[in-house]
């Protein structure tokens, strides 16, 4: 039984192939949002770019990803999900090309965008793809792989990318994108189902309200240290974002075919997976992006040395979250998500209280593999935390909030912990480094313990026996309704 509503009976493909295809071009994305902050350092010395540049590499792609993932999750219901899936992908791999090609940091950011706007065609439709590909039994054991490719990528791409940059130079790190997604087109093409959803129409005014609104909202914090936090500009972005936000939800209560349909709130695993995803990746990923820099700035490595030393971090999610996808129908997906970012959340405290400019390295190792495990606990337990009690003609909409929700979480956190970091009087510096991370790595740590509390009300996402069969039996009533 697909997941989705189209016009002929769902043709069910093989289990690895379905997940290798969706999964491939998914991990292209995903490796993408911390690829380059290996790269920062070298940026900074061979295009001039200034420590807000820096995080606008990443936001650029970060916010352009969050304002497209609901329209793409749109366009997939309406025009098949293969169809906008491999259309992200080619969009992708252009934008990969331009940020190769680029020669300045305003060329780089417009580049990381197109990127980030490929990316949101991918995201959210791979998950899709997956649930409705795979037959309903093994469909936890498929989550939990894409959840596992999923955290690897994020976590791998400080490790990626410092391989790259030590072997060639700072363009490769984009140019290795391009022969992935030439490969992953055809193969998309072969081994999906391209599947339909409810064909409404797409939501143009409140995508517009969304993205204009987290976007004056990320750019004021950005230059609030520079023009001042009290200044004229920085309070009416601040206010002119909210605003735009509010309306958002407003509009979305009115339109026929809103792109997030707050019903979907209603359900509190749904509500609170949404709110620890937003916590999760505020605290962990902004740290990480102070983090990494502090790898080379203060500690003298190279990128790939760098990357290195931070595979105790990065590699554990790899082994981690698979096992967690697997095991949480049996303890459940509340204690698994809790225990991941309590550890997260202790591992960057342990960091942000211990680091100074003459710390060893191999004090980090113990903190960096229980942030690795924790990271681990999170991913896979929230994908089907996140499904778990909605309809299946929900799915796609379900998957597109939630990663709209988390990217909207990089960027923001990216945002404030250098807005900490800047207004501490830091500076990629070694003696002007660590006294400004501290607080931004702590406040990290923080947002964690903070996304734990609201753990804690989740439901507890164990199995129960016959679930299967009886949401099955609902996705049939739900398919006859429509």
């Amino acid at each position: 039984m697909s997941d989705v509503l189209t016009p002929t009976p769902t043709r069910r493909r093989a289990f690895g192939l379905v997940v290798a295809a969706a999964s491939i071009p998914m991990f292209m994305a995903t490796l993408d949002n911390l690829v380059m902050t290996n790269a920062l350092p070298v940026l900074h010395q061979q295009l001039g770019a200034s420590v807000e540049e820096l995080q606008w590499f990443v936001n650029a792609y970060t916010l352009a990803f969050a304002s497209a993932i609901l329209v793409a999750s749109a366009l997939g219901d309406r025009f098949g999900r293969r169809t906008v899936f491999i259309a992200g992908i080619a969009i992708f791999g252009v934008g990969s090309v331009l940020a190769a090609l680029s020669t300045d940091p305003t060329q780089l950011i417009a580049a990381r965008a197109l990127q980030g706007f490929g990316g949101a065609g991918v995201m959210p439709l791979s998950l899709a793809l997956i649930s409705g590909g795979v037959a309903p039994e093994r469909r936890p054991l498929a989550i939990g792989l894409w959840g596992g490719i999923s955290g690897l990528g994020v976590a791998v791409g400080p490790l990626v990318g410092g391989a790259v940059m030590e072997g060639w130079n700072w363009q490769a790190i984009f140019w290795i994108n391009v022969p992935v997604a030439i490969v992953a087109i055809p193969f998309a093409f072969f081994a999906l189902n391209n599947d339909f959803g409810a064909r409404a129409r797409i939501d143009v005014v409140g995508a517009i309200l969304a993205a204009v609104g987290v976007l004056a909202l990320v750019h004021a914090i950005v230059r609030g240290n520079d023009d001042g936090w009290s200044s004229f500009s920085v309070i009416a972005e601040l206010v002119v974002g909210t605003v735009l936000l509010v309306g958002f939800v407003l509009w979305q209560l009115r339109a026929k075919a809103p792109l997030v349909p707050l019903r979907l709130f209603r359900d509190r695993s749904f509500t609170l997976t949404n709110v620890v995803g937003f916590g999760f990746s505020f605290g962990t990923f902004g740290a990480v992006f102070i983090l990494i820099q502090y790898m080379q700035v203060v500690q003298g490595s190279t990128p790939l040395e760098a990357a290195v030393q931070t595979t105790p971090w990065t590699l554990a999610p790899m082994f981690v979250a698979p096992l967690a996808g697997i095991i949480a129908p049996r303890v459940g997906t509340r204690i698994l998500m809790l225990v991941g970012l309590v550890l997260q959340g202790i591992a960057l405290a342990w960091i942000g209280l211990t680091m100074s400019a003459t710390l060893d390295y191999i004090e980090l190792v113990a903190p960096f593999i229980l942030a690795g495990v924790g990271m681990g606990l999170v991913f896979a337990p929230s994908a089907t935390a996140l499904l778990a009690t909605l309809g299946v003609l929900d799915h796609a909409k379900a998957s597109g909030v939630n990663s709209t929700i988390r990217e909207i979480g990089i960027a923001l956190g990216t945002a404030v912990m250098t807005a900490i970091f800047v207004g501490a009087g830091g500076a990629l510096q070694p003696d002007l480094y660590v006294d400004a991370a501290r607080p931004a790595v702590l406040t990290g740590a923080a947002v964690l313990f903070v996304a734990a509390v609201a753990a804690v009300w989740l439901p507890s996402g164990r199995a129960v026996r016959g679930g299967d069969a009886s949401r099955e039996a609902t996705a049939e009533q739900e398919l006859a309704t429509v």
